[in-house]
């Protein structure tokens, strides 16, 4: 006498098993968003990432900006100690290099604007010469880049003209701030990868929490058919809600921050600062960063579940 399970048991077993996966299986795991701690945490991290993103683009702009600006360009200083002495050799120095083929324009720095720099430290009503001799300046812009050989050449041209004339590029003067900032731009890459692992911790965390409180559903789901990959993709699609929430809120606080940050800075109405503003590509970049998220959030998710269930079962 058979014992088999009526045709009609094992053609709802073999649908129940098949049909196994999706909404039917995220059923059997319960599943809380927002009910943690993880996605605000992601909310930090992410705001973080934006405000650290945007500071390393805007240096970078920076940089970038005052490099091609100084690129042609050179600073004539007349370094005599009398003003007749000084302005002759001023009005020497502008013809010479006038003559010049790798000068493309000369500006002389009245001695008005050199008092109004001076201020600050020698204070109003005072001129620079009646307090230390301030050397004449020329700003001179070049036709290509300021480098070695073409410095050399405006020394020779001036070594008659104005022996007491001394040539630097402009970039040089900036050299020290260069190298800051490019520090600064180190710093924030560094700062944006620690985010990134503390994120992917938070969701290991959340993960491996989540598989405890759950390990008697799961091992039923296993009994009925379930693989370690249909599993996965339940907490793997969970963690992607709860980080996509999580990395919206912090891209909004990131943003606000930003246009925090920008209105103070802008208020200084420096050249130098207003080369740092961010263009498409630098908010696109900033804009990826909540979708970045959620890709290391989903892929550190699936990772850490199939290692545990490898363990667990």
């Amino acid at each position: 006498m058979s014992v088999d399970q009526p045709p009609a048991v094992k053609r709802t077993t073999a649908r129940g098993l098949t049909r196994f996966g999706g909404e039917r299986a995220a059923a059997l795991v319960p599943q809380t968003r927002l009910a943690g701690p993880m996605p605000w945490v992601i909310a930090i991290m992410v705001a973080l990432t934006v405000v650290a993103a945007a500071g390393s683009l805007a240096l970078s702009n920076i940089a970038g900006v005052a490099q091609g600006q100084l690129a042609g360009a050179a600073t004539v200083q007349i370094l005599a100690a009398q003003p007749t002495e000084k302005a002759r050799q001023a009005d020497r120095a502008e013809q010479a290099l006038a003559e010049l083929p790798d000068v493309a324009g000369l500006r002389r720095v009245p001695q008005g604007e050199l008092d109004k720099l001076l201020e600050p430290w020698l204070g109003s009503g005072t001129s620079g010469d009646e307090a230390v001799p301030v050397p004449a300046l020329i700003d001179v812009q070049l036709r290509g880049p300021a480098d070695v050989a073409t410095l050399d050449r405006l020394r020779s041209a001036l070594a008659s003209a104005a022996p007491q004339a001394r040539v630097d590029a402009q970039s040089e003067w900036l050299g020290p701030v260069f190298s800051a900032i490019a520090a600064l731009q180190w710093l924030a890459i560094a700062l944006i990868a620690l985010l990134a692992l503390a994120s992917a911790a938070a969701v290991w965390l959340a993960a491996r929490s989540a598989l405890g409180n759950n390990r008697e559903t799961i091992e039923i789901v296993h009994l009925l058919g379930g693989t370690d990959g249909q599993i996965a993709r339940i907490f793997q699609r969970s963690v992607g809600f709860d980080a996509a929430a999580g990395g919206t809120v912090g891209l909004a606080l990131g943003l606000v921050a930003i246009w925090v940050l920008g209105s103070r800075f802008s208020a200084l109405d420096s050249g130098l600062v207003a080369g740092g503003g961010l263009g498409t590509l630098d908010w696109l970049a900033i804009a990826a960063i909540p979708l970045a998220g959620v890709a290391i959030a989903m892929v550190t998710a699936r990772i850490t579940v199939l290692t545990a269930l490898r363990k667990m079962l």
